[in-house]
């Protein structure tokens, strides 16, 4: 009986030993993609937004050429590109939807902004009218999401109009300005949010139409240091005298994203971490029968000389030797697990329901350290239960009745 006994319990310890290494792998492989997922997605915005947006409280920043040297003098600033930005209707032969207009400097956005990367020449793609002397009936450029081209039915070289609310009284009443462009480049951020509203122009163009002459709707603004953009826009706000200017950093505009983000990870990692607490109970449960059947040897310990204490720390040397070998090989196949999907990208994703193609995976070695603390602690408290029995054991009767 008690060799069957002791193949039982060795059966019960490699199901803990199994259940640690699967719980560990699996926290480490789903945290580190949702890592990845969120760095994606932050890279992405910040591809289109800035890290910084200084506003004015009156709606417009006048004089804005000598704020944009004032602001870039700072150390921590490494650009500042003056915007124009409104909401308007674009209309094609083919269709008709609203979209967010952006007027931008093309030689500034193109050290700014990053979705302009592959495009080769962006002075030539976002030409305002007065810079089309070839040809006067050239329209100027307009620069699109690719999905918001997709829904107008347009490609590069076709014409779109753009309607805007501000327009000129008629005989007949109100009537909207009408404007036309070319579409001379279609962008892809990856963001449906700005994939499908944005158009880039021409920020004397931005400026011409909606009559606003030396003046921008704010000012963009990239710092070195990502994670210190909030303080960076404060101490730029406090160096232009405070009111009537405002910012607002990436994190700050984005804040109910990251926050949804950072709690489904935690949810995550909750929920994961119940495979190891399920693993904890399978080494309470082994210790316990080990404590059982090695009652009358526990006995004779106790009798020689041995401590409670003494039993109890073998008794948690013993399950923590269970949990460290499960979580030193469940944390080695999560981290080789991790390393291969980010070097070979074997799983696809169907581009239709996702904005990314490859699983992104990014390793945080912060992560890997607390989830294995996280699973030596469990297996640490399920040893205690057991030691705590072990050492109370009378030795008396366990040698009469072992």
């Amino acid at each position: 009986m008690a060799p069957r006994g002791n193949a039982f319990v060795s059966f019960i310890t490699l199901l803990s030993v199994a259940g640690v290494v699967i719980g560990v792998m699996a926290l480490i492989i789903v945290i580190a993609v949702m890592s990845g997922f969120e760095n994606d997605i932050k890279q992405r915005i910040l591809g289109v937004e800035s890290h910084i947006v200084l506003f004015h409280h009156g709606g417009q920043i006048t004089g804005y050429d000598k704020i944009v040297g004032q602001v870039e003098q700072m150390k921590p600033v490494v650009s500042a590109l003056p915007f124009v930005m409104t909401q308007v209707m674009l209309r094609s032969a083919s269709g008709v939807t609203g979209g967010i207009l952006r007027g931008v400097d093309p030689e500034r956005a193109a050290a700014s902004i990053r979705i302009f990367e592959p495009f080769e020449s962006l002075n030539e793609r976002l030409t305002c009218r007065e810079q089309s002397t070839d040809n006067v009936g050239q329209p100027p450029g307009i620069i699109l999401g690719k999905e918001l081209a997709g829904r107008l039915r347009v490609g590069e070289g076709d014409i779109v109009y753009l309607v805007l609310s501000m327009g000129a009284l008629s005989p007949v009443g109100h009537m909207p300005a009408v404007k036309r462009f070319e579409v001379t480049g279609i962008f892809e951020a990856g963001m449906h949010d700005f994939d499908s509203a944005f158009a880039f122009v021409h920020l004397a163009e931005a400026q011409r139409i909606l009559h606003m002459e030396d003046a921008v709707s704010g000012i963009d603004i990239r710092v070195k240091d990502i994670y210190k953009a909030r303080v960076i826009a404060e101490n730029i706000v406090a160096s232009l005298g405070g009111y009537p200017f405002y910012a607002r950093d990436w994190m700050t505009m984005n804040q109910n994203l990251f926050a949804a983000l950072k709690l489904e990870k935690v949810v995550m990692f909750i929920i994961l971490t119940l495979i190891v607490l399920v693993a904890a109970f399978n080494i309470a449960s082994s210790l316990v029968m080990i404590v059982m059947n090695k009652r009358k040897e526990i006995g004779i310990l106790k009798a020689m000389g041995a401590t409670g204490k003494s039993i109890r720390r073998i008794f948690v040397m013993q399950g923590m030797l269970i949990g460290g070998v499960g979580t030193a090989l469940g944390g080695g196949l999560g981290v080789i697990a991790c390393l291969l999907l980010k070097r070979y990208q074997f799983i696809e994703l169907s581009s239709d329901v996702y904005y990314i193609t490859k699983l992104p995976v990014q390793l945080e070695w912060l992560d890997v350290t607390a989830i294995a603390g996280a699973a030596l602690l469990i297996c640490y408290l399920s040893t205690l239960y057991p030691a705590a029995q072990a050492s109370r054991v009378n030795p008396v009767e366990a040698i009469r009745y072992g």
